[in-house]
């Protein structure tokens, strides 16, 4: 029988996560048809069915369930063997690969030099990641983790203390009903469109940036989809929908055609260090430390300083 490939693997976890082939496609950046070949394939292996697919639904097998328990921790204990291997080899340095969303500011870049000064051989390298797929870069392992907007509740993803708290402002074009206001209650929003995150984002993250009703359960209407900030508030600038950004933030993205309003009863926004739980590695540890003040910061962030400015929070 010929050898497993481990992306048939990896296929199968994802898919029995997710129980949705275009998710699964989606997250490993494959077309459906070459999900459903992986499948067929570790399936023909295996000689017997994993997953039942119907117009409506994807389920797994009673097999399908047997095999995913007991093929997750070992999936996950090899890929942290090697990396465990390869930090105890390096210990603190190497490159480490950051994403970011929104944009980098002094204090962010201050922060990684410092890192960097307190860890000789350590090389931190940022890339900013869409809006629309703050996890998929980690997933994928293009990047060994990724500064995102709290709230993380993804399967096989660890995540950092939260950080970096800071309350929300409404962008609004220059000449919308709102932009003169000194500060917008929560429930001011119903009645204006919010310009909304595309997928693959998850759901319960993009309605947390985005949400839907106000807290006291009044609807927002939607406006249109977006999958970067400067889409965004050129969409805003343009009065097609308004946007949350939380006050450091709204300070960086300053310009003349859009207002930005400070928003009162709504949750402060924040930012945490999200990676894949079986790829910890030493490196990671004092990075993750080094963003809340931690041991290994060196002074970086302890004075509480923005690191960040994304969508929510900077």
């Amino acid at each position: 029988m010929p050898e497993i490939e481990a992306r048939e693997l990896e296929c199968f976890l994802v898919l029995s996560e997710e129980l949705h082939f275009g998710r699964t496609a989606e997250r490993l950046y494959l077309s459906q048809s070459r999900v459903s070949q992986l499948l067929r394939a570790l399936e023909q292996r295996v000689g017997a069915r994993l997953v039942e697919r119907t117009s409506r639904r994807v389920r797994l097998t009673p097999l399908g369930a047997s095999l995913r328990d007991e093929l997750e921790p070992a999936y996950a204990a090899v890929l942290g063997a090697v990396d465990r291997a390869r930090a105890a080899a390096r210990g603190v340095g190497g490159v480490l690969r950051v994403g970011f969303l929104g944009v980098l500011d002094e204090e962010l870049m201050g922060f990684v030099a410092a890192f960097e000064r307190a860890h000789p051989g350590s090389e931190v390298h940022t890339v900013e990641v869409p809006l629309a797929d703050p996890f998929g870069a980690v997933r994928d392992g293009d990047l060994d983790a990724a500064i995102v907007l709290a709230p993380v509740r993804e399967r096989g993803l660890a995540t950092g203390p939260v950080f970096n708290e800071a309350p929300l402002s409404l962008a609004v074009a220059a000449g919308h009903p709102l932009a003169d206001r000194p500060s917008v209650d929560a429930e001011q929003l119903a009645g204006h469109p919010l310009v909304r995150i595309a997928g693959p984002a998850p759901r319960y993250w993009r309605e947390a940036q985005s949400p839907g009703v106000t807290p006291g359960g009044r609807l927002i209407p939607s406006g249109p989809a977006v999958t970067t900030i400067q889409e965004a508030l050129a969409l805003v600038a343009v009065g097609r929908g308004a946007m949350l950004l939380c006050v450091p933030t709204a300070r960086v993205q300053a310009r003349g055609d859009i207002a930005f309003v400070p928003v009162t009863g709504l949750p402060r926004s924040a930012l945490t260090l999200v990676w894949r739980r079986e790829r910890t590695t030493a490196t990671l540890r004092a990075f993750a430390a080094a963003l809340t003040g931690g041991p290994d910061a060196a002074g970086a962030g302890e004075r509480g300083l923005p690191l960040l400015a994304g969508p929510g929070c900077g």
